[in-house]
């Protein structure tokens, strides 16, 4: 095979030769192309650490969250295996005391229903809920506002006009037309 039958050599017009043809070319040296790869490999480094640092922030993150969900956890299981002597009801407030060996019982009487001197310390009050979660009473009055930073989103999205979540009522409910209690 000739020289000028190789497969690497250029056979189209000197203006689509992807290497230099004519003297008049811009000249270019090795030493320039290890400079230019360097450069390459440098950027790529620095976008490879910023992503990979981007993940490391999402991991601790994720186990930040799934610390708390465990604590979460932890505390509803304390208070679902608290003692409770009546049959317990969603949307329920129940008190909760704990007695002088530590064990801890559920009450349907507030402190201050025991005319300021309830028989054993009390810890907290909380709410059941329909899927039987616990929500501490000292937040019930506090607004929800997920939904709303959810249609926030849709609307920057321009999907406002869908109704993923209905808008809650006065009283933390997501459906204020269905029965609560």
């Amino acid at each position: 095979m000739s020289q000028d039958e190789s497969p690497l050599r250029h056979r189209g017009g000197d203006r689509s030769s992807p290497y230099p043809v004519s003297r008049l070319a811009p000249a270019f040296a090795a030493p320039d192309l290890a400079a230019e790869v360097v450069r390459a490999e440098a950027m790529l480094s620095a976008r490879t650490g910023a992503k990979l640092r981007v993940i490391a922030d999402q991991i601790k993150a994720l186990q930040s969250e799934a610390r708390k969900v465990l604590q979460e956890a932890r505390e509803e299981q304390a208070l679902t295996q608290a003692e409770c002597a009546f049959q317990r009801r969603p949307g329920q407030i129940y008190h909760l005391y704990r007695r002088a060996n530590g064990s801890r019982y559920f009450s349907l009487l507030a402190p201050a229903d025991w005319q300021g001197e309830p028989p054993h310390p009390w810890i907290g009050s909380y709410r059941l809920e329909p899927d039987h979660s616990w929500t501490p009473a000292a937040r019930l009055g506090q607004p929800d506002d997920t939904g709303e930073l959810v249609r926030q989103l849709l609307e920057i999205g321009g999907f406002g006009g869908l109704a993923v979540l209905p808008k809650p009522d006065d009283r933390g409910r997501s459906d204020p037309t269905g029965p609560a209690d």
